[in-house]
């Protein structure tokens, strides 16, 4: 029992040896701590060789001050594949639901992530995302309002984002995300290995559109064919 035991205790000292070597071979960026930057290298990792995601692709986001990424939303994959592709932490605006998944609270909340009450007080949400807008931050988020396949029935596209662009004066970054095996799904496509591909519009000067042709846009960009008016 005892052999077991130390068998059991040296393979796990080993893997977690092992795993903080690739996040510290792999990490890009600073997240503040010792552990996020290795799970960033971790997650990049992750996405470049077990998912196939090219490794000379960057999200055209500028070197520093406030921006906007958006995207389609397909998988729960998606927000993992933005953070590999990026040079600057993200801070995700996630449903309140999401936020309060059990386990991974201490995690969204470790890197930024802006929970958002649909129901109750949105704006709540969209006053902290201005303000980390407003503190040269990169917010993230997915105006379809949650996974959205095109073959999903009509959904109008959340006009927050843009009322986040015109209040601060944002460039915005659109893209769109393929590639991900069982599409639709939260957990299955990060287990179930891919062929994932970003695609990226050139960046958008929200100043030069009004609401309706910033979301026609947005809404071209990420692939999105339903109204959004």
């Amino acid at each position: 029992m005892t052999a077991i035991l130390l068998t059991i205790i040296s393979s796990l000292l080993l893997l977690t040896l092992w795993l903080r070597s690739i996040g510290k071979r792999h990490q890009q960026i600073d997240w503040g701590s010792p552990f996020l930057n290795s799970l960033d290298g971790i997650s990049r990792a992750f996405c470049l060789h077990y998912h196939h995601l090219d490794a000379h692709f960057q999200l055209a986001l500028p070197e520093q001050g406030p921006a906007i990424l958006v995207s389609n939303h397909i998988s729960g994959l998606d927000p993992i594949l933005l953070i590999a592709a990026s040079k600057r932490p993200l801070r995700f605006m996630i449903a309140r639901e999401q936020y309060e998944r059990f386990g991974l609270r201490w995690l969204f909340k470790a890197v930024g992530c802006i929970p958002v009450d649909r129901d109750r007080n949105p704006g709540k949400a969209l006053q902290a995302a201005m303000q980390t807008l407003r503190n040269g931050e990169v917010i993230a988020l997915f105006p379809q309002g949650g996974i959205h396949l095109p073959h999903y029935q009509p959904r109008k596209l959340k006009r927050g984002v843009v009322r986040l662009a015109h209040d601060t004066h944002c460039p915005l970054l659109a893209t769109h995300i393929s590639g991900v095996t069982a599409p639709g799904n939260v957990v299955l496509p990060v287990f179930l290995r891919g062929h994932v591909q970003i695609e990226s519009c050139q960046p958008i000067q929200s100043a030069d559109f009004n609401a309706d042709e910033l979301l026609q846009k947005i809404a071209d960009c990420i692939g999105h064919q339903h109204p959004h008016n």
